[in-house]
């Protein structure tokens, strides 16, 4: 199957794109000697995982599902974190992953000798209260009143017995000059405590595969903590492993008019691209222009009944028609780990793009993935 033979709308991950981010994240690793393993809350196409894990170490996890998915689908080292365990899934976390990181010391006491006695490794994840991002408070774990990680202040040296790591995660995209600020803060504050220390996890957000990331900055950091400290040190990048390396294809199914030109499509900002309204952003269309740039402006939305459902004003050198197939970049990432079907809206197909170019569909979606999540 072509590219342009495949279904809409659907969500196509090219293979080689895929791999080579991984290739760009084994040099980090080659070269400097940390461990990266990949985050699952942006990237699970666990059709995939053999590939990523012949170049990661593993998986990282957001609670017990994911745990198992990394778990049973990659089988290497699987890491997980959450705010807070709950008592009824904490023995299965402990029986399936090999480092815990809890976030907070009420939950580190009561779960830390389980943990240990089954042979784990235990980390505690620290707010350095340093914050390198602006705009997105939504992503920032060192806001004000965040809920992750312990301050300096708060901290309990007495209770960090059984503590071989700890995790921090305060990047969202961006380079290696924040993570070396954010270093800074770390040594600052917890400095004295990581000669005691095993790992430090630098947690994710680290857009190592963009192409202006500071590489060597990076190798730098890593240095810094394995020289002075001894450390084994993790990152646990998702979005690193598939950006820039999918697509989203959608279909115009009509035309409308008021004050602007409207195409309306077969997908959905609120329901296939959650990060659009969140974030917000823009994400970029093959062969658009900016508002204005190109003869023929529309502004592209959504079939739910959300006035918002809006990707959001694209330009073209001729006019839509419906039918047309648009191709939205970068959508492999934060997409198919937040779809929804809201409205009933039904879930786009999943396809993957070989490194021959041919296309195969991996999995489609029907009435019965939406009427299973009502009761």
């Amino acid at each position: 199957m072509r590219f342009d033979q495949l279904p809409t709308p659907c969500y196509v991950v090219d293979e080689a794109l895929i791999e080579k981010n991984l290739k760009i994240l084994s040099g980090v690793m080659q070269r400097t000697g940390a461990k990266i393993i990949l985050a699952q809350k942006a990237f699970s196409m666990t059709t995939l995982y053999p590939l990523i894990g012949e170049y990661l170490y593993g998986t990282t996890a957001s609670g017990l599902f994911e745990a198992r998915l990394g778990h049973e689908e990659m089988g290497k080292e699987n890491h997980v974190f959450a705010p807070a365990y709950r008592e009824d899934e904490i023995d299965e976390i402990i029986s399936i992953c090999d480092h815990l990181i809890f976030n907070s010391f009420s939950q580190l006491e009561r779960y830390k000798d389980r943990a240990l006695r089954a042979g784990r490794k235990i980390g505690l994840r620290i707010n350095p209260e340093c914050s390198t991002q602006e705009g997105h408070e939504i992503y920032d774990p060192c806001s004000p009143g965040s809920r992750f990680g312990v301050k300096r202040e708060d901290f309990r040296p007495e209770l960090l017995e059984g503590v071989s790591g700890l995790h921090f995660h305060t990047l969202c995209q961006q380079n290696s000059d924040d993570l070396e600020t954010t270093l800074n803060a770390v040594e600052e504050k917890f400095g004295e405590f990581l000669p005691q220390m095993e790992w430090i996890n630098f947690g994710g957000g680290h857009h190592i595969t963009r192409d202006d990331y500071d590489l060597p900055r990076l190798d730098a950091c890593i240095r810094r903590m394995q020289e002075k400290y001894g450390l084994q040190v993790y990152l646990e990048p998702g979005e690193a492993v598939a950006l820039n390396a999918g697509y989203l294809i959608t279909s115009v199914l009509d035309l409308h008019k008021n004050g602007i030109d409207i195409a309306i499509l077969d997908t959905s900002a609120t329901c296939h691209m959650p990060d659009v309204l969140e974030m917000p952003y823009r994400p970029p269309l093959e062969g658009s222009g900016e508002p204005g740039e190109k003869p023929f402006t529309y502004r592209l939305g959504g079939q739910t009944c959300l006035t918002g459902d809006v990707i959001g004003d694209y330009s073209f050198d001729r006019p839509l028609v419906c039918g047309d197939r648009l191709v939205f970049g970068d959508m492999a990432i934060y997409s198919m780990v937040k779809t929804n079907t809201f409205n009933g809206m039904p879930l786009p197909a999943i396809a993957i793009q070989g490194k021959d170019g041919d296309c195969r569909v991996v999995r489609e979606f029907g009435y019965e993935d939406f009427k299973v999540r009502l009761a």
